[in-house]
């Protein structure tokens, strides 16, 4: 019976310590995250709930009405940068986050 317990806690902690490290390595920039998630053993995606770890690394602080935070982006040409703030006082600004590819 023992040796039951053992196994059962060895188990449990070699889970808990996968979930860990998963969801550390999801904290990790978008590039830098998808090198490691790939050399993960597919049977793993089986066992391991990366939508709930996901959805809880990548939530974020900013709630509805929060001030965007401050950031810089090249033009579509590339020819200059637009900071954030200095679009401030002007008309609207959209920001629009997602993939489209």
């Amino acid at each position: 019976m023992r040796r039951l317990w053992v196994a059962i806690f060895s188990i449990s902690a070699a889970y808990l310590l996968l979930l860990g490290t998963v969801l550390a390595l999801m904290f990790f920039p978008p590039d830098k995250f998808a090198l490691a998630i790939a050399k993960v053993p597919d049977p793993l995606f089986a066992i391991v709930p990366f939508r709930r770890l996901w959805l809880f690394a990548r939530a974020g602080s900013l709630r509805v009405g929060d001030p965007a935070p401050e950031f810089r982006l090249e033009t579509i040409d590339r020819k200059e940068r637009v900071q954030l703030s200095s679009l401030r006082g002007r008309k609207p600004v959209v920001l629009v986050f997602g993939s489209y590819t």
